[in-house]
């Protein structure tokens, strides 16, 4: 039931345009809904990060990939299917998505998630989740929720309270993929 009371919280803070500091499938991440500009700037505001460098969504499936994006490279699914630890995709090319997290080059970093809380929330809120680590700009990436900072934890409308005490995974594999069959890793 804890899952359900915690999908149930988040979902009212991000549909009132809120941002929630929640655990991934990879470390902690901030978020708020893909689709709300608004909310996309309280993240870049609090991570004092320049709006220039875009940030990932997260996804729980297919339908919501071909929600963002008319064409997706057949070899997209192929590396999803092979990859056996968090892969983050950049793909060309988004729409019906918040402006300031595309990145210049028109390409938006997606992941798809498995994590239960992550999904359920998507589920609950019909629309992408967007994801970035949990620290001020320039600063480590917290492996733990004890290490995330005061700034931060008070930055936020909604911490999300579960897996406080795991320690997370490294960050997603990062792999670029352009709609003329071009992969590129940028993160292994």
């Amino acid at each position: 039931m804890e899952i359900n009371q915690e999908v149930h919280k988040a979902f009212e803070t991000i549909q009132n345009g809120g941002i929630i500091l929640y655990p991934t499938d990879t470390v902690w991440g901030i978020g708020c809904d893909a689709t709300n500009a608004e909310a996309v700037k309280k993240i870049y505001a609090l991570k004092q990060r320049e709006e220039s460098k875009s940030m990932i969504v997260l996804m729980n499936g297919e339908k919501m990939m071909y929600n963002v994006f008319k064409e997706i490279p057949e070899v997209a699914w192929q590396i999803l299917d092979l990859s056996e630890k968090p892969t983050t995709l950049i793909l060309d090319n988004p729409k019906n998505i918040a402006s300031n997290i595309i990145a210049e080059d028109n390409t938006l970093g997606i992941r798809l998630v498995k994590e239960p809380f992550c999904f359920k929330l998507m589920e609950r809120m019909k629309k992408p989740l967007v994801s970035t680590s949990a620290n001020i700009s320039g600063m480590p990436t917290p492996k733990s929720f004890k290490e995330i900072s005061p700034e931060i934890l008070n930055g936020v409308d909604y911490v999300v309270n579960l897996h406080q005490e795991k320690i997370c995974n490294k960050p997603s594999t990062i792999i670029k993929l352009t709609n003329d069959n071009q992969v590129k890793i940028i993160r292994k």
